[in-house]
């Protein structure tokens, strides 16, 4: 029987709008700062930038309610319809409609969601997992993490380097992701315990650098690079902790799982394609 979390969808699907408007502003401010100029110098002069940072902190706050309120298998894959939400609005700034295709796409990516989460019925898991639950995986994701920012740097393929920076800021946000729920508990401990716990920093750390990631991939090539990257990897990286530390799993059985497993193929294509065409719009 599906028993989804409703405050846990409609709080994930209010932080998906936000994230969607926050998106547009950000790329419209960061795309304009020239290759080797201070990025962050000019970004916190653009009140552009900034109203997208407000939509940033609209959005992570109805995330973290609706991960206190649901699972990571749960939220993460709604907040992707922040592209849906988002392709009207690029649109609509750049003077340009949004092509029957693209709505093809955005209602494919919609029905896929709703697939995953009806028939794949993800449970709840844990929040306080021990250390050594937490340290091979969040070991292999810091690596392959290392490892994308270190060949961005390297080479000189602007779409490469969108798209490796796109995906290691993607993978911090879903760190983050994962260990908000948990963060949030400690609250109820007192601020001692917040400040004392390894999850918090881990969770600010994540966070702030999956921040500046994302802008500089923004920066240094085309959106139609970075954004599919960051829209993928962000998900799979909270779903993947999700399931390996937090002990969350689907209750849809060899078929169902099937069905579900297609849908995210569906959703992943339909993502990047989105956001593709939503890239494309906005730089117009």
């Amino acid at each position: 029987m599906v028993d989804l979390p409703v405050a846990a969808v409609v709080c994930a699907f209010v932080g998906a709008v936000l994230f969607a408007v926050s998106a547009v502003a950000q790329q419209r401010a960061a795309s304009d700062v020239p290759e080797g100029e201070a990025l962050l110098a000019r970004l916190i002069r653009n009140p552009r930038w900034w109203a997208g940072i407000v939509g940033d902190a609209g959005g992570f706050a109805f995330q973290v309610a609706a991960l206190a309120l649901g699972s990571v298998l749960v939220v993460q894959p709604i907040l992707v319809s922040a592209l849906v939400f988002a392709l009207p609005l690029a649109a609509h700034y750049s003077g340009r409609r949004v092509t029957p295709l693209m709505w093809a796409q955005a209602i494919a990516l919609s029905v896929a969601l709703a697939v995953f989460l009806i028939v794949g019925d993800p449970t709840e898991g844990g929040t306080d997992a021990p250390w050594h639950r937490w340290a091979l995986p969040l070991g292999m994701l810091f690596g392959a993490i290392a490892i994308g920012v270190a060949v961005a740097s390297v080479v000189r393929v602007p779409a490469l380097q969108a798209l490796l920076l796109g995906t290691a800021a993607g993978l911090l946000f879903g760190i983050a992701a994962a260990l908000t729920e948990h963060v949030t508990e400690l609250f109820e401990h007192g601020l001692r315990a917040v400040l004392t716990s390894w999850q918090t920093w881990t969770l600010v750390a994540s966070g702030t650098v999956g921040l500046y990631l994302q802008q500089r991939g923004y920066q240094v090539g085309p959106l139609s690079a970075s954004l599919p990257a960051f829209t993928v990897a962000e998900p799979l990286g909270a779903v993947f902790l999700g399931m390996t530390v937090l002990d969350e799993r689907l209750r849809s059985g060899p078929l169902g799982t099937a069905f579900v497993v297609a849908a995210v193929l569906v959703m992943c294509v339909a993502a990047v394609r989105l956001s593709r065409a939503q890239a494309a719009e906005v730089t117009r």
